[in-house]
């Protein structure tokens, strides 16, 4: 009988092989309860030659949190055509996408892990942050956003970190509405901040004008009118 012989990996195929090895069981399980012998078992090697490609534990973990970033980043990518409403939420089905299979990987990678406090992990969670910033305004085609529209777009960038990390704790709230929440979130976010700036109305006028009567953020109009019926004030209706 003959067996075929294993295949020798070259140095970057293994590391590749160690990062893809580690940031599954990372997404599985906190960083801090994984070892190296499990990681070592999983990839087929022995312990030694884990270290042999990796120091430590410490930076095997930074290079799949480097990846979980990387990975994460693409999520926020979408092409820019057709309504802004569809286009974001389409980017946070494939976000939820992302958290729904890296669940501890990608709460270790927003909060840190054991890595907390590192200025590695924290360039790598603000790169993913950015990516996201100059993503929307890509979509807003808009190059030097103004204050409001700023603080606009990191605001959310920041709600849909906090959602995302409070939805993996006992999924309380269906996905898909969380998902479709966030998209209002944004039409929300912009709207107040219109209406207190010029620029912001602007914005959202150029939005809501591509928006169709059936699109995303109608919707949210719609959702106000069934739950809340006419909105009223003391003195007036709206």
């Amino acid at each position: 009988m003959t067996t075929g012989a294993r295949r020798r990996m070259g140095v970057e195929e293994r590391r590749e092989q160690l990062i893809a090895v580690a940031l599954d069981l990372f997404s599985h399980r906190s960083p801090e309860d994984v070892s190296i012998d499990e990681i070592a078992e999983a990839a087929g090697i022995s312990r030694p030659l884990v270290y042999h490609y990796f120091p430590g534990k410490q930076q095997l973990y930074e290079a799949a949190l480097r990846r979980a970033a990387e990975e994460l980043t693409t999520r926020f990518v979408e092409p820019h055509e057709g309504p802004l409403g569809a286009r974001l939420l389409r980017v946070m089905e494939r976000y939820f996408d992302f958290v729904e299979e890296h669940g501890r990987g990608f709460s270790a990678l927003m909060r840190g892990g054991p890595a907390a406090g590192s200025s590695r992990t924290s360039a790598m969670i603000d790169g993913v942050r950015q990516a996201a910033f100059e993503q929307i305004l890509a979509h807003l085609d808009i190059a030097q956003p103004a204050p409001r529209l700023e603080l606009v777009v990191r605001s959310w960038i920041s709600l849909a970190e906090t959602t995302a990390l409070l939805w993996l704790d006992g999924q309380r709230i269906p996905r898909a509405e969380l998902e479709r929440q966030l998209v209002h979130d944004f039409a929300a976010l912009a709207a107040v901040s219109a209406a207190y700036d010029e620029r912001m109305a602007e914005v959202v006028r150029r939005i809501l004008a591509d928006e169709p009567a059936d699109g995303m953020f109608a919707e949210l109009v719609e959702r106000l009118a069934v739950r809340c019926g006419p909105l009223r004030f003391a003195s007036a209706d709206f």
